[in-house]
């Protein structure tokens, strides 16, 4: 049995995603292993999400942040380089959420701060939630996922995501600021760097010693190769649980509903309804959009194949300004 420690000097969302996924597919029985990364532009979401109700993809194309779909559930979460992701993983005989959790409450410990846990899946100070925890299983490993926010900018959570209002209500909450927080706030001049020292020696305090896990370039191209995977536009949308979709809108021609069912990234089923006075646009949308992805591109030149071109661009520029089709990078 070996404890492996690796803290990745990349901080692109897609090659640390990726890598996580590899380390729980392939860690022999027996080992364990602290992995920590930091995604430096990116909204990471859950396995079963819909990157369309989540995000505010047009704001993050604007502003280069990366949309990565990982491999296990939970929420939307805003990665920068204050943020401090780490993942324990280790066979289905090795894994103990107590034990896991033990380590992250001591390094907190070790600040000088008082942690504690709420439900499954949330750590918190003075009441704030500082890390938010997910967890994976694939042939024979587990995986427990967390974050720690450390000294993120919390104002750009809410730029890139679209937070259920309903879920707020329901726990008496007034926005997210107000519901997470940064170790920063506590211990002002806090890194992220810090942060991973103490994990890793908490992580030995509690396992024992490790080692630095082996890059080799075996293990290197098999991250890039599930790079390539994480990146691609059927993962992070194509692999959208099926989904509404409701657009209403007056245009210049008339008023128009639209309401898309989407399976797989695509328009599955479409329902169109129009006071238009061309009674054959209905129809000739209809014709054109089923079986489209839903992205901008591709919806751009689906519009555009009927022979109204101004009425086309019309729609797509409304659904673009929606903030909700950013294209594939």
């Amino acid at each position: 049995m070996t404890n492996y420690i690796h803290f990745s000097k990349s901080h692109d969302g897609y090659t640390n995603l990726a890598a996580d996924g590899l380390f729980l597919d392939t860690l022999q029985k027996g080992d364990i292993m602290l992995y920590m990364y930091v995604n430096e532009n990116a909204v990471i979401i859950g396995r079963n999400q819909n990157a369309w109700r989540e995000c505010r993809l047009m704001d993050m194309e604007r502003d280069g942040v990366q949309l990565v779909r990982r491999h296990t559930g939970g929420g939307a979460v805003f990665h920068d380089n204050g943020n401090l992701n780490f993942s324990f993983i280790m066979s289905e005989k090795d894994y103990d959420l107590q034990r896991q959790f033990k380590v992250v409450m001591n390094a907190m410990k070790k600040l000088g701060l008082e942690p504690e846990l709420s439900g499954r899946n949330d750590i918190l100070i003075e009441g704030k939630k500082f890390s938010g925890n997910a967890y994976a299983l694939a042939k024979g490993n587990r995986a427990h996922h967390g974050t720690i926010l450390v000294n993120t900018d919390l104002t750009r959570l809410s730029n890139y995501l679209n937070v259920s209002k309903a879920k707020l209500a329901a726990k008496g909450i007034e926005s997210v600021q107000s519901r997470v927080c940064n170790l920063a706030d506590f211990i002002p001049g806090l890194e992220v760097k810090r942060v991973a020292e103490l994990l890793v020696e908490s992580f030995i305090e509690e396992y024992g010693e490790a080692r630095e896990y082996p890059m080799t370039d075996t293990v290197l191209s098999n991250i890039d190769y599930r790079r390539d995977q994480q990146i691609s536009w059927e993962w992070r949308f194509g692999k959208t649980p099926e989904c509404e979709n409701f657009v209403e809108q007056r245009f210049s021609f008339g008023e128009m509903q639209m309401h898309f069912t989407i399976k797989n990234g695509r328009i599955a089923k479409l329902m169109l309804y129009s006071d238009s006075m061309d009674t054959t646009l209905v129809s000739r949308l209809t014709y054109v959009l089923k079986g489209c992805k839903f992205e901008r591109n591709a919806l751009r030149e689906a519009f555009l194949k009927i022979d109204n071109k101004e009425v086309a661009r019309e729609i797509v520029d409304f659904m673009e300004n929606r903030g909700q089709l950013a294209n594939p990078e």
